[in-house]
């Protein structure tokens, strides 16, 4: 019989700490044994935006007249 997530985590929340922890110890075991492919979050050819500071010019100069303002008025 298959459990689905949400049926599982009230179940582990019932669990003692000690319990808890050694379950986590075989799924973390049994994510190491698994093909790295198998629980990978990313889809294949997907275009994943990655912002960047670069080319973001005028955010320096708020940013350091606010690190200016907090060093002459500590809280």
């Amino acid at each position: 019989m298959q459990m689905s997530l949400m049926e599982i985590v009230p179940i582990v929340r019932e669990l003692p700490p000690l319990d808890r922890l050694r379950l986590i110890h075989i799924l973390v075991e049994d994510l190491a044994q698994a093909p790295l492919e198998n629980i990978s979050p990313l889809e294949p050819y997907k275009v994943y935006e990655l912002y960047t500071p670069y080319d973001s010019f005028g955010v320096a100069d708020p940013l350091m007249e606010l690190l200016h303002t907090s060093e002459t008025h500590p809280q």
